[in-house]
């Protein structure tokens, strides 16, 4: 496990490596939902409100920050409603006593309600304007969305913890092994784009239209890993949700209906995926303090039955729409 250097990133560094680019805060710094890095808002001159973010040493390279930003740049000159980093002397990758840190303008709004259906329906068509630019071209620094790096390295991870209790180890990992066949025998993407990556509801706001934010999981897979995680509620809901937000998406890019057969083993690789996460996070204190329910016993006899209930999912027929998709 990393030892973690978060201690170092006192609040005196964060405000002065802020004045390092010539913002001057005029408020305190309040700390904001991130857990991978450190992500603050404060107001500076003028009433002026920004929000800075730490990344965390070590998780991504320079190079694959830089990417990152660039995505940002092409889909905000687009018009398209994301935020970007704002460039200090053309830079928006920054450095200050060994942390990397970018400021970005905050970005008020309320939450995005994916229960509205106009909402939803805008949401598609934003993203489909998104995608169709992200053909253009490949990411060549940041990863992709493989089975590799979403199950079997996680379960590398979970076997070598130590965190499984002994009487569960046995049950945990027969039906871990279980979910990685079927998710590796029915994950064949046809094709790759570049993709906002984590994008669920509490990474968009809502202000006249959606907001996008936080491109930190950017990376390469397939179209519809940026579609799924807006469905919710029984089998009926979420084929209504999914035709509205189609029907958007559709108006600026093609989407291919065979990637629908792709919902359920992206759900499970994400489910492992962020089990592992929880597992290499755990020394660094914000987790303790903000997941306290996780290597619980409890949890993991949890894990073990989610595990078996989307196992039974991945053999259930897949969400399918009308053919005109």
């Amino acid at each position: 496990m990393v030892d973690f250097a978060y201690s170092a990133l006192t609040p005196d560094l964060i405000l002065d490596a802020i004045e390092s680019v010539g913002i001057y805060p005029e408020s305190g710094l309040l700390a904001l939902n991130s857990y991978e890095n450190r992500v603050y808002q404060f107001r500076g001159e003028g009433l002026t409100r920004y929000v800075v973010k730490f990344y965390r040493p070590e998780r991504w390279s320079r190079e694959q920050i830089q990417e990152e930003h660039d995505f940002s740049f092409e889909l905000a000159e687009s018009e398209i409603p994301v935020v970007a980093p704002m460039r200090f002397n053309g830079a928006s990758l920054l450095e200050y006593k060994g942390f990397l840190f970018s400021i970005f303008p905050s970005a008020g709004g309320r939450e995005f309600e994916v229960d509205n259906l106009e909402q939803l329906e805008w949401v598609g068509r934003f993203m489909g304007r998104t995608h169709q630019l992200a053909k253009a071209t490949h990411f060549q620094h940041r990863p992709t969305i493989t089975t590799q790096s979403y199950l079997h390295e996680p379960r590398q991870v979970l076997f070598d913890s130590g965190f499984i209790p002994d009487y569960l180890h046995a049950s945990f990992f027969t039906v871990l092994d279980q979910l990685i066949a079927e998710c590796t025998r029915q994950y064949q993407p046809k094709s790759l784009t570049r993709l906002h990556g984590d994008c669920h509801p509490g990474n968009i706001l809502w202000r006249d239209g959606p907001i996008f934010v936080d491109l930190d999981d950017s990376r390469m897979g397939p179209a519809v890993q940026d579609l799924w995680m807006m469905l919710s509620g029984d089998r009926q809901e979420q084929l209504l949700q999914l035709d509205v937000l189609l029907e958007g998406y559709s108006e600026f890019c093609e989407f291919d209906n065979d990637e629908l057969s792709l919902i359920e083993p992206l759900r499970a690789m994400r489910m492992v995926h962020y089990m592992a996460w929880l597992t290499k996070r755990w020394q660094d204190p914000a987790f303790p303090h903000n997941f306290p329910w996780f290597n619980t016993s409890r949890y993991w006899e949890d894990q073990v039955l989610a595990l078996k209930e989307q196992l039974a999912q991945l053999n259930e027929p897949a969400l399918s729409l009308l053919p005109h998709y």
